[in-house]
């Protein structure tokens, strides 16, 4: 496994409605963060990591996204296929529907709407040292009851979640995943399905490990954050 050989998944589907006093005439995932699409700025990052080949799974204003990409903002450098819902499927659900274009035994997913600018490169080693089916980052967070809380055991096994407004354990998730493609056996077809909440807790603590990361996580999805993402992502 090398990073050049892993597709990489970008969840881009949600209809991102807490942010539509602000952004109104697109996804959520191609929002302006100073002057550049969000999805510009994320496959900038990931390519600087040797990733090329790219599966966006879309799904509201999807023709918005396929678009801006099908022309040449699809870029000479990297490879771009879409997986389109009909309806919303969830989290899980998106992945399950991406499976025929999943091309790597194992493969990158990221969020279309937050930034960690974590070394991925550490965390597909770390993801080969612990024979993981399914690696998380976990990053700090400055308003943790916001998002709820993930717990690691010494191993780095992620032992429970917390939901929002319960004590915090100190680390988050950070919307970015390594899966092993067998996993996709566990999700049902055409179904709604959410990892955090339907895959994630049923995940044996043996299979299921946390890479802990320093590193702010942006998440954009409200105008709150939003204005902040346009003050400290400058990429």
């Amino acid at each position: 496994m090398t990073r050049d050989s892993l597709n990489v998944l970008i969840l881009a589907g949600g209809r991102g409605s807490r942010l539509r006093p602000v952004v109104s005439d697109r996804p959520k995932p191609m929002a302006l963060i100073n002057g550049r699409p969000f999805l510009d700025i994320l496959m900038s990052y990931l390519g600087n990591f040797g990733f090329y080949r790219f599966i966006l799974c879309v799904g509201y204003m999807a023709d918005f996204i396929q678009g801006y990409y099908a022309g040449p903002n699809g870029g000479k450098a990297r490879e771009i296929a879409f997986s389109r819902e009909s309806s919303p499927l969830g989290t899980g659900g998106a992945l399950k529907n991406a499976e025929p274009l999943i091309t790597s035994a194992s493969f990158l997913i990221v969020n279309g709407d937050s930034f960690c600018s974590v070394d991925l490169h550490r965390f597909i080693a770390f993801h080969r040292e612990k024979e993981s089916l399914v690696s998380m980052v976990v990053a700090h967070a400055e308003e943790e009851k916001d998002f709820g809380s993930v717990t690691l055991d010494p191993l780095s096994r992620i032992a429970g979640f917390q939901e929002k407004d319960s004590p915090a354990s100190g680390w988050i998730n950070a919307g970015i995943y390594l899966f092993e493609k067998s996993v996709l056996s566990r999700i049902p077809p055409n179904t709604v399905y959410s990892l955090e909440q339907d895959l994630f807790p049923n995940l044996g603590t043996h299979d299921f490990y946390g890479f802990p990361t320093t590193e702010k996580l942006i998440d954009f999805g409200t105008p709150k954050r939003f204005a902040e993402a346009q003050r400290v992502l400058l990429l």
